[in-house]
């Protein structure tokens, strides 16, 4: 008898310990220095000579948890403009929760988002989360940043027309405005939305579509994949659009990890991450 409950104890201590190792991991690398990733898209229909345009692409902030305090999204932001990118493209879920109460203080704390550095601009879309809580709050905060929200329409920078599409998941996505809008300004179409689902429901001549959302899985464990799938009854994202370059249906889709962690500050085998992603003529 006495072995046995030397055994269960051992047991026991030895799952706490694995538990707690995990934890520490995993909150270690939610707080980690994002990951700069960079990519290359050769644009056909760019008149050669056209100079590149490099775009930074980040997501999934979520500011108001212990995983994303000033101070780290401001050194976010110096590692963005240390990269000196033509344009900067936020897609969406700027804070955590699904409620409205304490949004608008929560999203304060975006305050960092103003020394973004774009000679063509910054630009966003809203999430699912910034949906669910405080939209006009967020709005208001990164207009105060300077940041220009595109809700389903396109502005023409340089050789490019900006396609900013509402967000899939959370049911505000117009993609027929939104495009009509970017034919009407001319230029190669790339979009940008925070879920990527919607890839398949984009017309063919939108080659480029960057988006954020999955978190790359955020908890992803070995043999088994991403631990959370679904949310509030619904798939989170097609398995297909989960993380990275993703090159199909003669389109290529950029998804980020994101930078920050929402409600659960861990991550597992799916580090936080940034891309800048530089457009430029070529077959």
């Amino acid at each position: 008898m006495r072995f046995r409950h030397l055994t269960l104890l051992v047991t026991s201590a030895g799952v706490i310990a694995g538990l707690l190792g995990i934890g520490y991991t995993g909150f270690r690398n939610a707080t980690s220095v994002p990951i700069e990733r960079r990519a290359i898209v050769n644009v056909a229909d760019l008149p050669k000579g056209t100079k590149p345009v490099r775009i930074a692409l980040l997501s999934d902030i979520h500011v108001g948890n212990i995983g994303m305090r000033p101070e780290r999204l401001a050194g976010i932001v110096q590692a963005v403009n240390a990269a000196s990118p033509d344009i900067v493209m936020l897609a969406g879920d700027f804070v955590v929760g699904e409620h409205k109460e304490g949004t608008a203080g929560r999203a304060m704390n975006l305050a960092a988002l103003a020394k973004l550095r774009a000679p063509a601009g910054v630009f966003a879309v809203l999430g699912n989360h910034d949906h669910w809580t405080d939209p006009d709050a967020i709005r208001r905060t990164l207009a105060q940043a300077g940041v220009q929200v595109l809700e389903n329409t396109a502005v023409r920078r340089g050789p490019l027309a900006l396609v900013g599409i509402g967000d899939r998941f959370s049911g505000h996505d117009d993609i027929a405005h939104a495009v009509a809008r970017a034919d009407a300004l001319g230029g190669i179409p790339v979009a940008f939305t925070h879920s990527p689902d919607l890839a398949p429901d984009l017309p063919a001549r939108l080659h480029i579509l960057l988006a954020g959302h999955t978190h790359c899985g955020q908890v992803v464990a070995p043999l088994i994949g991403p631990i959370v799938r679904y949310s509030r009854g619904r798939r989170l994202y097609d398995p297909k659009y989960r993380c990275g370059r993703v090159e199909y249906m003669a389109r290529v889709t950029f998804v980020t990890a994101g930078v920050g962690s929402g409600t659960l500050p861990l991550r597992l085998n799916a580090m936080p991450d940034w891309w800048l992603i530089t457009v430029r003529p070529g077959a």
